[in-house]
């Protein structure tokens, strides 16, 4: 698991005025929680980009004033106009003590659906897990490789290791193995087009001889006169 260094200035004036005063600076507001205390200190934006633009999770460790704080990001508040960061929340890790996180989903494997055409589509990227600081990991696994065409997996087929809880409902799909409409276009033609005309099981029976005609009666004899 990847783990980010920061290196931190402390915060000691909280009030708004001090706030916007650190924004002016390019500095960004944090607070760490978790524990018994709750530390406010300031980062610089571009130590952050490759930890709040990334898909990847990482472990954050947090130097401020020589003490190393291990923690996780919790949250971020943007600008609503320019996008910008303008306040973080980080959640230290505490041994032993849950924590619900959301890590990236894994696609692994080249699924038998792709083999014949087909096209992986990513229903989820991310999912919910529980877990200590202890058993933490960066990533859940889907093996596709079993998948075929129109077959989808499902948040009970994910990979899990020791001592992880997904919290998301199990049947919800992860990935599914789309069918292209040119497969199914073919498909269809092929089973609209006529079949060959199957051989007869028994030849035709023949016919029935006719039956022999009764011979004609002879003629009674004329009555005399």
């Amino acid at each position: 698991m990847e783990v980010m260094t920061l290196n931190a200035s402390p915060r000691t004036d909280l009030g708004k005025v001090a706030t916007k005063a650190n924004r002016k600076a390019n500095r960004i507001p944090c607070v760490l929680y978790g524990g018994k205390e709750i530390q406010h200190f300031t980062l610089a934006p571009l130590d952050l980009r490759t930890l709040v633009y990334s898909p990847e999770f990482k472990v954050v460790e947090i130097n401020l004033e020589g003490q190393v704080h291990k923690c996780i990001l919790k949250s971020v508040q943007y600008h609503p106009v320019t996008d910008s960061i303008m306040h973080i929340d980080f959640l230290r890790l505490i041994e032993n003590h849950p924590i619900k996180i959301e890590v990236p989903i894994s696609f692994e494997g080249v699924a038998v659906g792709l083999k014949a055409g087909g096209k992986l589509i990513k229903k989820m990227r991310k999912v919910k897990i529980k877990t200590i600081p202890e058993h933490l990991i960066d990533k859940i696994t889907l093996d596709t490789t079993s998948m075929g065409l129109g077959q989808s997996s499902r948040i009970k087929d994910l990979m899990l290791s020791e001592g992880i809880e997904i919290l998301n409902n199990e049947n919800i799909p992860v990935a599914t193995i789309d069918i292209p409409r040119a497969l199914r276009g073919a498909a269809a033609e092929e089973a609209a087009a006529p079949g060959k005309a199957a051989p007869a099981a028994k030849a035709a029976a023949p016919a029935k001889a006719a039956a022999p005609a009764k011979a004609a009666a002879p003629a009674k004899p004329a009555a005399k006169k």
